[in-house]
């Protein structure tokens, strides 16, 4: 059976060429594209097999869309196909559920063997992203003595990058997530921190270790 793909990215002349390209490819066929997340929502269904991601969608975020899909249809395999490749857009990508991430100028080869091997399962990073990632994720990073258990992974990130000085803008961009969902975030650990505001954040998040380069 033919493996039903769908290309959701915001710049049309990528998403028309990859899908022309994934159209040459034997056994799979481009069944939807999509340039933003209400569009992606519409038209992937459950006859899609694999969706290519892009992280950036105008003023939405990929990795939202990724969430909502998989909350959607939990069979769907997502590949990221991206230019970013910094270690917090790979690691943020993969806690959302997307088992594969190349960067945009992978090769047609390369491309082709990411789609086939997340449509059986596995979990493929392009070359350039994969060590970083597998540092992140093999716990370069410490895991004990977390701070601030009472808030969720993503606060406690968001806050940490407040801590640092980050506007909600640049933490928007680092975190391939819009501004308003990183506004959310920041109410909600002020209110599960019982903190008057940003300013005592930064306070509170530096003197339990946060913030630090």
């Amino acid at each position: 059976m033919s493996v039903r793909v769908a290309v959701v990215d915001d710049h049309p002349v990528f998403r028309l060429g990859m899908a022309a390209l994934l159209g040459t490819l034997d056994g799979i066929e481009v069944a939807a594209q999509a340039a933003s997340r209400a569009e992606a929502l519409e038209v992937v269904g459950d006859g899609v097999d694999v969706v290519l991601m892009d992280l950036h969608l105008g003023d939405e975020s990929g990795i939202e869309a990724t969430r909502d899909l998989l909350r959607a249809h939990p069979h769907l395999r997502v590949l990221v196909v991206t230019m970013l490749e910094d270690e917090e857009s790979v690691v943020a990508s993969l806690r959302a559920g997307a088992q594969g991430y190349l960067l945009k100028g992978a090769s047609p080869a390369e491309v082709e063997r990411a789609v086939r091997a997340v449509t059986n399962g596995e979990v493929i990073l392009g070359p350039q992203v994969a060590a970083r990632a597998l540092a992140a994720l093999s716990g370069a990073r410490s895991v004990s003595a977390v701070p601030f258990p009472e808030l969720t992974d993503r606060e406690r990130e968001v806050l940490d990058l407040v801590a640092r000085g980050y506007d909600n803008t640049t933490i928007s961009r680092r975190l391939v997530l819009s501004t308003k969902t990183v506004r959310n975030h920041v109410a909600n650990v002020l209110a599960k921190l019982a903190l008057p505001d940003r300013s005592a954040a930064i306070v509170r998040a530096r003197e339990a270790g946060l913030g630090a380069d």
